[in-house]
């Protein structure tokens, strides 16, 4: 069963394909996903990669948590599941 990591404090200038090729280090990849701003397309820093399993996940997490990449020092651990409930937008304003 495949595993999801996030992967944060990613340089901004790493692609897909160089978390592709560092993960496949502790096994096979599923997927790799950086999330960008969606107004820049820049990435924001963090991303997301599945691993096949739970076992191939847990060693990417001892492998490469704290550990360097790109002159900056990984964190890597279990993605949290999304939440259901995401805000609504509302700032505040008028009010009824």
């Amino acid at each position: 069963m495949a595993a999801k990591l996030f992967v944060g404090n990613l340089p901004f200038q790493a692609s897909e394909q160089n978390l592709r090729e560092l993960f496949a280090q502790a096994g096979a990849v599923e997927s790799v996903k950086i999330i960008t701003n969606a107004s820049t397309n820049q990435s924001r820093g963090f991303g997301f990669v599945e691993m096949s399993s739970a076992d191939e996940a847990r060693k990417a997490i001892d492998l490469f948590n704290g550990k360097p990449f790109m002159e900056r020092s990984l964190t890597v651990s279990e993605a949290k599941p999304q939440s259901s409930h995401r805000p609504s937008g509302d700032r505040g304003g008028w009010r009824r």
